[in-house]
């Protein structure tokens, strides 16, 4: 049975002012400051356009977090601001209480509003929160800086909504005196030349974090990768399902891929890189790390073929000498020899953090040649060897090299290979013994947090089986 809360005595007098929105407007200029949140969170729900408008030609704040209002993006709100910010731009001279600087389109500062409303019991007083809600601004700002609109793009669909079309096209005719500055850039399906158009608007500078998620080929890369060169902030970049160009020879691939990595040798922030499902990078990873001027903290390829050329090249790579977390999620290694990997694990030895080695179809004699490197990684604190093939004398020797890693407090294995029969199928019972024997060696080494053992997907129900203190079974296993 739910409580019916009765309106709150500010929200009350906000309906009431916005009754005769003639009246609300003319008293804006004597509104208390901190009556300026709620009535805009009034006018905004009951879609007062004129009120809006005016409203933000009196915001008292430097900052209007709009986007945090706008659970999906409304054209017509939107509409009455940028109407409302014209008329600031019009003018030589702020009105007296506009202090606004920044228009917030990204779905942040949602404590903003709560604690101005008061609905968040017990929090700070709402004096406080103009400041610290603000989210590290773009470089460049401080001081008489033009009015900036922060957004965040995901420009997946094949043509711009009607909500960037007008954003675009109200910023395209007011060059110069704003800033469009973007935190987090995805790109999926549009067009490059429609990419081009709405980065040519966008301040470069001020991205930190891109995605470019499937429908991109290896042109499409190349056409983005100057942009991308100019990003001179980028902190994190993901490439998801980047495909190869048919009928494109060896020379051109390498050629073309050469011609970015001279762009990504301008990103002197780069932290961490994420390259998923992308052919084109077998036999040329590194060709893109080694051109990185900085340290990455965070590698990960995931869902493909390494070989030992690439691991060979990528033990030498600069830009994974101080690598926090390295993820090989999925990438095929029966081709890279059991000393290569060593020499890979070797050289991040130091600084690893995480490891994820999961479904990377290695064997006793890979794992067999990393332990040495594995135990002198003492800041690890979480690895990953699921979905590999080793023997319980292998596991056995693993616990053995980790009994050092006082940091550890995330451990995932395999199933040994024993806990399958001569036709492959998985024995539940077997495993679960074979699992409290490797428990109990590993006790005698040190004390464990959290450790999980896993099968291989069950033929069934494609589910993992899986155990962590105590079995369970997988769910087609599982009493109806």
């Amino acid at each position: 049975m739910s409580i019916w809360a009765p309106p709150r005595l500010l929200e009350l007098a906000g309906q009431s002012l916005l009754r005769d929105e003639a009246l609300a407007i003319s008293a804006l200029e004597e509104l208390p400051t901190e009556l300026f949140p709620p009535l805009f969170m009034e006018a905004f729900t009951g879609r007062h356009r004129q009120t809006l408008k005016a409203m933000v030609q009196a915001w008292p704040f430097t900052r209007l977090p709009l986007g945090s209002l706008m659970k999906t993006p409304h054209l017509e709100t939107l509409q009455a601001v940028l109407e409302g910010l014209d008329v600031l731009l019009a003018q030589k001279a702020r009105p007296r209480r506009c202090k606004m600087q920044v228009l917030d389109l990204r779905n942040v500062h949602q404590n903003f509003w709560s604690l101005w409303s008061g609905a968040e019991a017990g929090a700070c007083s709402p004096w406080a929160t103009n400041e610290t809600q603000s989210v590290e601004d773009c470089p460049g700002t401080g001081g008489k800086q033009p009015l900036k609109v922060s957004v965040d793009l995901c420009l997946k669909e094949t043509a711009l909504d009607a909500f960037h079309t007008c954003l675009f096209l109200w910023v395209q005719q007011r060059q110069g005196l704003l800033r469009l500055c973007c935190r987090k850039l995805g790109i999926s399906s549009l067009p490059i030349c429609v990419i081009g158009k709405v980065l040519r608007m966008v301040e470069l500078e001020c991205i930190q974090e891109v995605q470019m998620d499937r429908n991109c080929d290896l042109l499409k890369l190349a056409s983005f990768a100057p942009f991308l060169g100019r990003m001179s902030n980028l902190r994190k970049l993901l490439l998801h399902h980047v495909f190869e160009i048919p009928r494109i020879s060896p020379e051109e691939m390498k050629e073309t891929i050469v011609k970015i990595a001279s762009h990504f040798a301008r990103l002197h922030h780069l932290q961490e890189l994420c390259v998923e499902s992308a052919v084109f990078l077998e036999v040329h990873v590194h060709v893109l790390l080694r051109c990185l001027k900085t340290p990455l903290e965070t590698l990960s390829i995931h869902n493909g073929w390494l070989y030992e050329s690439d691991m060979n090249h990528l033990s030498q790579c600069l830009s994974i000498s101080q690598l926090k977390h390295l993820d090989l999620r999925g990438i095929c290694l029966i081709h890279v020899s059991p000393e290569s990997l060593q020499v890979l694990v070797e050289s991040v030895a130091v600084t690893l953090q995480t490891l994820d080695l999961q479904d990377c179809w290695m064997t006793n004699p890979q794992l067999n040649a990393i332990l040495p490197s594995l135990s002198r990684c003492s800041q690890l604190r979480a690895f990953s060897f699921y979905g590999n093939y080793f023997s319980m004398a292998a596991l056995k020797d693993l616990l053995c090299h980790t009994a050092n890693l006082a940091n550890l407090s995330l451990e995932m294995y395999p199933a040994p290979l024993e806990s399958y029969d001569p036709d492959g199928d998985f024995q539940w019972g077997t495993f679960v013994q074979l699992r409290a024997e490797l428990m109990m060696t590993l006790r005698v080494f040190r004390q464990p947090r959290m450790v999980w053992f896993s099968s291989y997907p069950c033929v069934r129900c494609t589910k993992w089986q899986s155990c962590q203190w105590e079995g369970t079974s997988c769910y087609c296993c599982l009493p109806a």
